[in-house]
């Protein structure tokens, strides 16, 4: 299995998408300072994932989270977790949403 995930920055309220072949050891690494894109954004939050078969489906997926559409995508799917205090706050500051 191929991975496509996204991480939220408690430290700057951003969100960082990504795939990967090991997902935990993956987020291991980004937890630990290994990842040089979230080295300094942590602590961490794995927030969201998704499984594919092939590799290439994986990083599709990941550059379509990427992408404007994406990100609404998230927003309308993880809307509970977006409407906590902080994540709200991000919401309106980052993204103008509210």
């Amino acid at each position: 299995m191929f991975y496509t995930y996204i991480l939220h920055s408690e430290k700057d309220g951003k969100l960082y998408t990504g795939s990967t072949k090991n997902l935990r050891l993956r987020f291991e690494q980004h937890k630990k300072g290994e990842v040089k894109s979230t080295k300094y954004r942590r602590p961490l939050a794995l927030i969201y994932y998704e499984a594919c078969i092939k590799e290439d489906d994986a990083r599709r997926r990941e550059k379509v989270l990427k992408s404007y559409r994406g990100k609404m995508i998230i927003k309308n799917r993880l809307k509970s977790y977006f409407s906590q205090g902080q994540v709200k706050m991000w919401i309106k500051i980052r993204w103008k949403w509210v």
